[in-house]
């Protein structure tokens, strides 16, 4: 089972270097002289958000904590999972309060939150991450993200210790359709990415055409260029969104 959804899609050896991974790997590079930032990666789905930051990561010297959250289901309160995510944090550190939470993060480089904590279901397929159980709650899911505010305000002093990597975007779904809330609606985009960028450094991952073109042909099975354009005029620069479409496709009409 893989570790992370980005080893699962893009071979570590196969990675293209972008401006997008250029600008988030010195964003990263500068944790290290530094505390109190907090950088929140976004991007639309399907541009590898995972792959640019754990690949970053790898090649940086930084000293990282990722907690794991394994939810046990999707019935869980927004209170309940906002305990457990402390609690998790708790039981890593040996500590038994907040504010010792804080001292024994502000020991790191920085503490991760992507993968492990949104996806784990990657790890543990009994289990619940809390991107699932987001999707699954709806609107509702936004009495968490208040309780987080709250905590933030509440101990503000003590996060200027801390450096933050955060890989979330909020979503909604309509009509079946899921989009990416700080991506995909437009001037609300804007607008929200706006008032998100007042509490953490956005950076976004995103590429132009000829950077897609060489993601998605560096994987050995893809060599049409042109049956690659004809992707992206569908799915946009979304090179993950393409593999998985051509990955449908036979062999012989991909050569």
């Amino acid at each position: 089972m893989a570790l992370y959804k980005s080893e699962s899609l893009e071979d570590e050896k196969l990675f293209i270097s972008t401006q997008a991974y250029i600008k988030l790997y010195n964003r990263f590079k500068q944790l290290k002289h530094g505390k109190g930032r907090f950088i929140q990666v976004i991007g639309s789905p399907g541009t590898g958000k995972s792959t640019n930051i754990y690949h970053a990561l790898a090649n940086l010297d930084l000293d990282i904590y990722e907690p794991i959250l394994l939810l046990d289901g999707l019935d869980c309160s927004s209170r309940e999972v906002f305990r457990e995510v402390f609690n998790v944090f708790k039981k890593d550190f040996k500590v038994n309060t907040t504010k010792d939470v804080y001292r024994k993060a502000a020991q790191y480089d920085a503490v991760l939150l992507a993968d492990k904590l949104l996806d784990s279901e990657y790890l543990d397929q009994s289990k619940v991450g809390l991107s699932k159980w987001i999707e699954n709650k709806g609107i509702k899911s936004f009495y968490l993200y208040l309780l987080f505010i709250f905590e933030y305000l509440k101990h503000m002093r003590d996060l200027k210790k801390v450096n933050v990597i955060l890989h979330h975007s909020p979503v909604i779904i309509i009509n079946g359709n899921k989009y990416d809330l700080l991506m995909d609606l437009g001037v609300l985009s804007k607008i929200l990415k706006a008032l998100v960028g007042l509490l953490f450094e956005l950076v976004e991952i995103s590429y132009d055409e000829s950077e897609t073109i060489e993601i998605v042909k560096n994987h050995p099975k893809y060599k049409n260029k042109e049956q690659i354009k004809l992707f992206i005029r569908k799915y946009g620069n979304r090179p993950r969104l393409i593999c998985q479409a051509l990955e449908e496709i036979p062999n012989k009409s991909v050569r």
